[in-house]
C-alpha cells in the first residue's frame, strides 16, 4: 500500500529523505508529495533533531555554514515535526543501535518511527538491516 493510499499516516524522514528533498536528488519527489499531504493533514511527518544535525553537518561541509543555516529556517517552515532527544528516545535508539549493525543516528530515526508507530522513509541502505522491526518506504537510489 502506498503513503497516499493511507489515511492519516504517519512517517519519519531520515536524514537521507530530507537532504534528497533539499539537494533535488533521486527521491526528492516523493518526499515532496509526503510534504504536500502534511499540508493537507493526511499525513503527519516527523524528524528527530538528531537527524535534522546530521542534514545540518553535512550541507555545511558540502556547501557552507550559510547554507546550513538557510536550510534551518526552510526546515522550519516545513510541515514536520521536529523531536528532541529525549530520555526515552535515546534509549531507544541506543537499544537499536546495540541490537542491529546502524549508525547511532540512523537508530533516532527508526526509534521515532517505532516510538510514532510510523513508517520511515528512506534511500540509505543501511535501514535493511531495520526491515523486521521498521516499515521503510524505499526512496529510489539514482
Amino acid at each position: 500500500m502506498t503513503v497516499a493510499a493511507k489515511k492519516h499516516t504517519d512517517v519519519v524522514l531520515d536524514a537521507h529523505a530530507l537532504l534528497a528533498y533539499l539537494q533535488a536528488e533521486p527521491g526528492a519527489e516523493r518526499v515532496r508529495e509526503l510534504l504536500h499531504q502534511a499540508e493537507g493533514g493526511t499525513v503527519v511527518l516527523w524528524l528527530s533533531l538528531i537527524n535534522l544535525g546530521e542534514v545540518l553537518y553535512t550541507v555545511e561541509r558540502e556547501q557552507s555554514l550559510q547554507a546550513a543555516q538557510k536550510v534551518v529556517a526552510l526546515v522550519d517552515n516545513l510541515p514536520i515535526r521536529q523531536v528532541a532527544a529525549e530520555r526515552a528516545l535515546t534509549f531507544a535508539a541506543a537499544h537499536l543501535r546495540a541490537q542491529f549493525r546502524i549508525s547511532y543516528a540512523d537508530a533516532f530515526a527508526a526509534a521515532l518511527a517505532q516510538s510514532k508507530n510510523a513508517a520511515l522513509i528512506t534511500g540509505d541502505p543501511e535501514f535493511r538491516a531495520l526491515t523486521a522491526v521498521v516499515e521503510i518506504l524505499w526512496l529510489p537510489r539514482d
